[in-house]
């Protein structure tokens, strides 16, 4: 036997031991797989579609329109036809041209799509087809769907919604016979990244008792207090609903006037403490605030009847008290982040009914108050959805982190949903270190009374706008909110739109408003760190002009909006006073050390 020949049959020996273990491998995944999907938690099925009355309306109106004319109806179906056959006729002379070796003609330049970047959706005729014809279908659909009359806004919004999503969901990309990144990936490993794949596919399954949630990060990557959330403080108090964290000052004096900073319980806190360099937190401190952070508690089937009124009292108005004891101080500046900011405004309106005040100024981070118009949340805000979410809410009263989630996913579903899984599943690949996403998968379960109050009062009665808002036998208005005030919003937000926030804040009764659109997006155009310099920001005195007209009138500057707000803050926190320890007081000694306790609670699946 020659050299070669024992090679060969050494080779052949490998392969065949690591198809007998990849063969074991998926015996043992596909046991796994049958075995968590037997014991599958199931949920309301109309949180996964609205009520098939918006398609049998949208039906109708679409039939009773081409009877009308009929011919409509046969122009889009020749168009339809022809492309599809002519998609058809390039890819056959693409594989003619390739099997007599010919070079292929310049195409069309085509739209940019990142699904789509792997060369072989270009130069090899079967994907070439394959996509094309995928990018026909979804053409004529959206066609169709913005054709269809006799559909009032909401309903011709959530119609374009679900069809998008049936889209989406469509891709060749999302299909291993389609996808040339998974078949090259699979050919190159020998299989190995689609036995990789099935087992974070389980993993996935198993983590949340049957429920697809794709992992976004490498959770094994991080540590709460080790390598995020690192900034040194002291929990100073704690009750049933959060924790307050007083931040070490990293100045010898402070502002006299404290800051308390309340960030939404939807999510945890840290994204303000994500890591040093891009810290919110380390740096309102290093520029010289006593700064004052509360930390949501995670609930469990013990807060089935918490409300908003329990995180008023327990926690703004509580956070407040503490703090002014601990400051020695009349007042605090209060800052509010989503619906954080949403229930601060309910709080100074409460207060303002009350005669207390307590805060000096208020700031919003991306925070709606009025909720007329919904924008991206309009399909998932009507009674069918709702509806839905308090039958799965259900006898233990908490609606589980993953509605949220999954919802929040679904408006960025190629990004967030399809990308991922694609690359988890499709490719094996192990989910990204990366800290954001790290974060955006550990959410929060919310009490199933709160959550129904702010959907039903707040979201779909709008009630805080208009009408007002029954708490604590008062009745709330938005335009009680009359402390000077900064709003924060952001450009391409698409969870609290900066126009919606634009509208309420124009309703508040401040005398003193400064309005302020960051560029980017709902994390980061908040978290945008001044050495960063990436993202700017747009102002404008004059609120009194509808919002397309006054961002024609705003005045750009470059970089993070952070500096503006600061000099902002200046002049509203009194003189110089000794940096206060965390703990020093005698009424609150240090309790635990920064981030504490809630925040490591982990959500229910």
């Amino acid at each position: 036997m020659t050299t070669t020949d024992k090679a060969i049959e050494a080779t052949s020996a490998e392969q065949i031991d690591q198809l007998k273990e990849n063969l074991e491998r998926v015996e043992q995944l596909s046991k796994r797989l049958i075995e968590v999907m037997a014991h599958k938690k199931t949920h309301n099925p109309g949180l996964d579609a609205p009520n098939q009355e918006l398609f049998a309306r949208a039906a109708s109106s679409y039939w009773a329109a081409m009877a009308q004319n009929p011919s409509r109806l046969l122009e889009q179906q020749v168009q339809f036809w022809g492309k599809s056959v002519e998609n058809f006729a390039e890819a056959q002379k693409a594989m003619a041209g390739a099997l007599k070796g010919a070079p292929e003609e310049a195409d069309v330049p085509r739209p940019a799509d990142r699904r789509f970047a792997n060369p072989m959706w270009e130069n090899n005729p079967y994907f070439r087809f394959v996509r094309d014809q995928y990018l026909t279908n979804a053409e004529t659909i959206r066609t169709a769907v913005e054709e269809v009359e006799d559909l009032d806004r909401v309903d011709r919004q959530r119609l374009s919604y679900f069809s998008d999503q049936i889209i989406n969901m469509m891709a060749p990309t999302n299909f291993l016979a389609t996808n040339p990144d998974a078949l090259e990936k699979a050919l190159e490993t020998d299989g190995q990244s689609l036995i990789d794949g099935l087992e974070n596919l389980v993993a996935d399954l198993e983590a949340n008792d049957g429920e697809l949630i794709v992992r976004l990060a490498d959770d094994t990557a991080f540590e709460i207090g080790r390598n995020i959330a690192t900034s040194p403080g002291d929990v100073v108090f704690r009750n049933r609903m959060m924790e307050l964290i007083h931040y070490r000052p990293t100045t010898e004096t402070v502002h006299e006037t404290p800051i308390v900073l309340f960030p939404p319980w939807i999510n945890k806190f840290y994204i303000l403490d994500l890591k040093e360099k891009n810290s919110l937190i380390k740096w309102i401190t290093d520029q010289g605030y006593s700064l004052f952070v509360v930390s949501w508690v995670n609930p469990n089937e013990d807060y089935a009847d918490i409300g908003m009124e329990d995180y008023v009292e327990d926690g703004f108005l509580k956070a407040i008290q503490v703090v002014k004891e601990i400051c020695g101080t009349k007042q605090v500046n209060a800052v509010g982040y989503c619906i954080a900011g949403t229930t601060l405004s309910l709080t100074l309106s409460l207060m303002k009914k009350r005669g207390d005040k307590s805060v000096k100024s208020a700031t919003f981070f991306t925070a709606l108050t009025d909720f007329s118009d919904q924008g991206d949340f309009t399909p998932f805000l009507q009674n069918d959805f709702v509806d839905a979410i308090e039958e799965e809410i259900g006898d233990d009263g908490i609606m589980p982190h993953y509605i949220m989630a999954r919802t929040f996913s679904y408006l960025r579903a190629n990004d967030l949903v399809y990308g991922p899984a694609i690359r988890s599943y499709m490719m094996g690949e192990t989910p990204p270190a990366f800290d954001l996403l790290y974060w955006n998968g550990d959410g929060a379960n919310l009490p199933g009374r709160m959550a129904v109050q702010y959907l039903r009062g707040l979201c779909q009665g709008n009630k805080f706008a208009e009408g007002g808002f029954e708490l604590f036998g008062e009745t709330l208005h938005l335009r009680d909110v009359d402390v000077p005030l900064m709003s924060i919003t952001c450009e391409t937000d698409h969870i609290a739109a900066w126009k919606q926030c634009y509208r309420g804040v124009q309703q508040m009764g401040s005398r003193s408003k400064t309005f302020v659109v960051s560029q980017s997006g709902h994390i980061a155009g908040i978290v945008n760190p001044v050495s960063r310099n990436k993202y700017g920001h747009y102002v404008n005195d004059d609120l009194k002009a509808d919002a397309d007209e006054w961002m024609a009138g705003a005045r750009f500057t470059e970089g993070s909006w952070w500096p503006r707000w600061g000099s902002w803050l200046k002049t509203r926190s009194g003189k110089q006073v000794p940096a206060r320890v965390p703990g020093a007081h005698a009424s609150y000694p240090a309790l635990d050390a920064a981030p504490g306790q809630y925040v490591r609670a982990k959500a229910r699946s």
